[in-house]
């Protein structure tokens, strides 16, 4: 079914038993947030939370909280959309499929947005300081708009076929905004509103931009989803909530989605930057503060009845996981037509996303060597593809392997997969890097923002070793290091001093190992902070080693040698994952507000029994 409203779709959530009122006051201060995190944890239902402290808008978090709920709000969708998408990518899909052509015209009637003159959004007028003000974590620069919808058109070409509808993060207050007036809007590298930024910038002219707030689910998901080009996302969320997205022209600014619970509209300058953040962000640390664009504010307007939709990131997983698996489940099929001889990519939750990339390719440059002399080729090929491919252009780590090798390997299975990586890579020969090149605008384990390095590693072939589950006999570490931990079979950790720029001594580490066998069995060692949190789980594991390393910078070895300008080593893999001080602080929650929302959960009141 499609919903004229996000009221609608909590209405019809409420009556199959998915949602549940919270009636205490609550603050927008750092307690819903807390609040949301912990109900998401334990599987919990949609919150709509009646009375805010401060604030005239109800708010509801969750709605996308568990993948039943998110299959149950697109129900009627998700077949035809997958079609779409496969057509958009290859119309010949079609021929082979004729099942999911029948269910293309039922969609295709969506596609195109409906022009109107006016509709609910205009209802009302107010300010900035009327919205929501809502801070996630204790050190975020101020209050953010943590689900936008920015939309713009490109000034080159106005109108809705060239616009672009996507998630930017947007400060509502703090730092140095002028109250009222002024909003940051942090959009990141290899992002639709950059790009029409910039056709701005070169008319000397402002960037009319619009931020909605609400309004059907399937705005919010098309503001994530990557999608093929020439499909905009606005006609994606027309066939996503099987009704075509009605839209007004209002004075000379882009097109305003009518049924938006609310809707600021500004422009952004040219050269107009100010700081914006620091705030807790996907990867589990602050973002810090740095200059990005500022939204003059025009305009302030919502609906009669406006509901606030509001989400935390942080730590994964939280409930932008769900976007992810929604994304990869519309768009996974598509993969080895978008990249031949790739079959399935992975980005894994646990490190953030980009971090770490997963990917199953196929090896057939020479089918008729012996097994034994085959070497990552193909593999390589395709590894350059995914890492020229839109967003997973700013992975880190990228692992990947044959299928041929493992027909039943399953790219989601991190411990399996990387075991499957260790078992067969050669540390002499499969370890491909890419220096002094983009990484993601969140990740602060490079060397400046927006750089750092990438490594690729290969694996084909039989298993070279067999992985250890315990170092063989005495593991004489040098003075300083202590508690070696088994995080997987082939994977050690090792608690290391903690790293100063007089103790970079990873160096040291390494060539204290040379010619001892303690490590056989172990391709892979990762010196931390805190080895016992490092190898309580394999999701700890992938954090702490995919999201506090550079790989050109952090990456040591057991017998390290340069040949031809490759790297390699002939012993073990050392990864350096301690905190080092150009890295962002980890998110660390409020313990009186923990107390309090503790309080809440324990008492008689409306979140009872829900974490």
């Amino acid at each position: 079914m499609g919903y004229a409203s996000l009221r609608e779709c909590i209405e019809d959530l409420e009556r199959e038993g998915h949602v549940r009122h919270v009636t205490e006051e609550v603050d927008p201060h750092l307690e819903v947030a807390e609040i949301q995190r912990r109900v998401f944890a334990a599987g919990g239902p949609v919150l709509v939370y009646d009375r805010v402290r401060g604030c005239r808008f109800p708010l509801v978090s969750n709605l996308f909280g568990t993948r039943d709920r998110v299959r149950f709000v697109f129900r009627d969708a998700l077949d035809g959309v997958r079609a779409l998408v496969s057509a958009k990518v290859d119309p010949g899909d079609l021929v082979k499929h004729p099942g999911r052509a029948a269910r293309l015209p039922g969609v295709a009637m969506h596609l195109l947005p409906v022009p109107v003159r006016s509709g609910p959004v205009f209802a009302n007028e107010v300010n900035i300081r009327d919205l929501p003000q809502i801070t996630s974590w204790p050190d975020d620069g101020g209050p953010f708009i943590t689900l936008p919808q920015v939309f713009s058109e490109d000034p080159a070409a106005p109108g809705l076929r060239a616009s672009n509808l996507g998630m930017y993060r947007v400060q509502l207050g703090g730092n140095d905004y002028v109250p009222d007036r002024e909003v940051g809007l942090h959009y990141q590298i290899h992002r639709g509103l950059g790009v029409h930024h910039a056709h701005a910038i070169a008319r000397g002219e402002r960037l009319p931009v619009n931020i909605f707030v609400g309004g059907p689910p399937a705005m919010t998901v098309a503001a994530v989803m990557p999608l093929p080009e020439g499909l905009p996302e606005i006609a994606f969320a027309g066939a996503l909530n099987r009704r075509g997205v009605r839209m007004a022209r209002r004075g000379l600014g882009p097109h305003v989605h009518v049924d938006a619970d609310f809707c600021i509209r500004g422009t952004i300058g040219p050269s107009e930057t100010k700081r914006e953040g620091p705030f807790g962000d996907h990867l589990g640390y602050y973002a810090r503060a740095h200059d990005f664009p500022v939204l003059r504010v025009d305009s302030v307007h919502h609906r009669a009845g406006a509901i606030w939709p509001f989400t935390v990131v942080g730590r994964p997983p939280q409930e932008d996981t769900m976007f992810g698996e929604l994304i990869h489940e519309l768009t996974g099929p598509l993969v080895p037509t978008v990249l031949p001889g790739v079959r399935a990519v992975h980005a894994v939750d646990w490190a953030g996303v980009h971090p770490l990339l997963f990917a199953i390719g196929s090896e057939r440059y020479v089918p008729y060597a012996e097994a034994s002399a085959r070497r990552p080729m193909e593999l390589l090929t395709q590894a350059n593809a995914i890492l020229g491919q839109g967003q997973m252009s700013l992975a880190k780590y990228l692992f990947i392997l044959a299928g041929d090798d493992a027909p039943g390997v399953d790219i989601h299975d991190v411990a399996g997969f990387l075991q499957h990586v260790l078992a067969r890579f050669s540390p002499e020969r499969d370890l491909h890097f890419q220096t002094n090149t983009t990484i993601d605008t969140l990740d602060y384990s490079g060397t400046g923002l927006n750089q750092g390095s990438k490594v690729v590693v290969a694996a084909v072939g039989p298993p070279r070793r067999t992985l250890g589950t315990r170092p063989f006999g005495d593991l004489a570490l040098p003075p300083g290091y202590a508690d070696p931990r088994v995080a997987l079979p082939g994977a050690l950790v090792v608690r290391a001093p903690p790293w100063t720029a007089e103790n970079d001594d990873a160096a040291r580490f390494v060539t204290a190992l040379e010619g001892s066998r303690a490590l056989a069995g172990f391709p892979l060692v990762v010196l931390v902070d805190d080895a016992e949190f490092a190898s309580r789980t394999v999701a700890n594991f992938v954090w702490v080693t995919f999201t506090r390393s550079n790989p050109a910078r952090d990456i040591h070895g057991v017998g390290a040698f340069t040949e031809h300008k490759h790297w390699g080593c002939r012993g073990a893999v050392v990864i350096d994952a301690r905190i080092k001080p150009h890295h962002a602080p980890p998110l660390v929650e409020d313990p009186r507000v923990t107390a309090r929302v503790e309080a809440l959960a324990s008492g008689g009141g409306s979140l009872r029994g829900l974490f």
